[in-house]
């Protein structure tokens, strides 16, 4: 019995891994082995990226909850430590929001917590 390659499905797996490097320059988006190489590390760098995006908000989110607060004469510490104690549980996001936003509704909680 010959030997059977299943050409159908390489070309498509091919086809496939190029049709994603459309766009990369040079030999990236037409060399097969060059554009597999470059694509599984792009998309490595995506998946990190998405993880890495999420930390950065954070970060930016507290300086700026802690620049805010800073003007009331508290540090970013005390601040989160005295909303949980006294059971705010606004999260970072939409502290940092309201502190760039709303002022006004921020001070009023920087209040209430002091």
């Amino acid at each position: 019995m010959p030997r059977s390659k299943n050409a159908v499905a390489s070309r498509a797996r091919r086809k496939g891994i190029l049709k994603q490097a459309k766009g990369f320059y040079g030999k990236r988006k037409n060399v097969y082995t060059v554009a597999k190489n470059v694509l599984e590390k792009g998309l490595t760098y995506s998946y990190v990226g998405r993880k890495l995006k999420k930390r950065e908000y954070r970060a930016l989110w507290i300086a700026r909850i802690n620049a805010a607060v800073r003007e009331e004469g508290m540090t970013y510490s005390q601040f989160i430590n005295k909303c949980a104690v006294k059971g705010i549980e606004l999260n970072r996001k939409v502290l940092a929001d309201l502190a760039m936003n709303n002022p006004e509704s921020f001070k009023a909680i920087v209040d209430q917590v002091k």
